[in-house]
């Protein structure tokens, strides 16, 4: 497992969260309990913090980052992330806020400032720009991204699925490799 103690501040990790040891978790970082970090994701909470809740899955390959505090963004945005939230392959979050009960597409962006409530679908390879707040119970495509309608109840009881689907799933790379938690 790769973390880094960046300017006296350590990541905290959560209990029975699972690492992979190709991720990189650096700084002012704290991962909530039964979330996955899946191989080749970094997190980096080096110049501003990074706060992701329970049962957030970051999958294969993710950059998480912030903005720093500066002449252009005075206070920064920090990167926070609710809970039972699943950020797909390769997504990049820098500097945004998530609600609870997300689904991040594979290759989405969502850029600084930027608000997704709770109950959003980001579909896959979508921008949201710097600053933008979505609605929630809300699907979202495109780039830059648009809302197209809204979830259904299937849909919304999804969220709740996936998280648990990759809580059983981490639990079995934990109980494989007891080293990887």
């Amino acid at each position: 497992m790769n973390l880094r103690e960046f300017q006296g501040k350590h990541p905290q990790i959560g209990a029975e969260t699972f690492i992979d040891p190709s991720a990189v978790v650096i700084g002012d970082v704290e991962l909530g309990r039964d979330c996955s970090v899946w191989p080749g994701t970094i997190i980096r909470g080096d110049m501003h913090r990074i706060r992701i809740g329970d049962r957030c899955s970051i999958q294969d390959g993710s950059v998480l980052h912030i903005t720093h505090a500066g002449p252009f963004t005075r206070d920064g945005h920090p990167l926070i992330i609710g809970n039972d939230v699943t950020v797909g392959h390769r997504a990049v979050l820098h500097g945004c806020t998530l609600g609870d009960e997300i689904l991040v597409g594979m290759g989405a962006i969502i850029m600084d400032g930027a608000v997704v409530p709770s109950r959003v679908v980001i579909g896959a390879n979508s921008l949201v720009p710097p600053g933008k707040e979505l609605d929630s119970d809300s699907l979202y495509v495109g780039s830059p991204a648009q809302r197209v309608r809204a979830l259904s109840a299937s849909e919304t009881e999804y969220f709740k699925y996936t998280a648990a689907n990759y809580v059983r799933l981490k639990d079995q790379y934990l109980a494989e490799t007891p080293s990887f938690g």
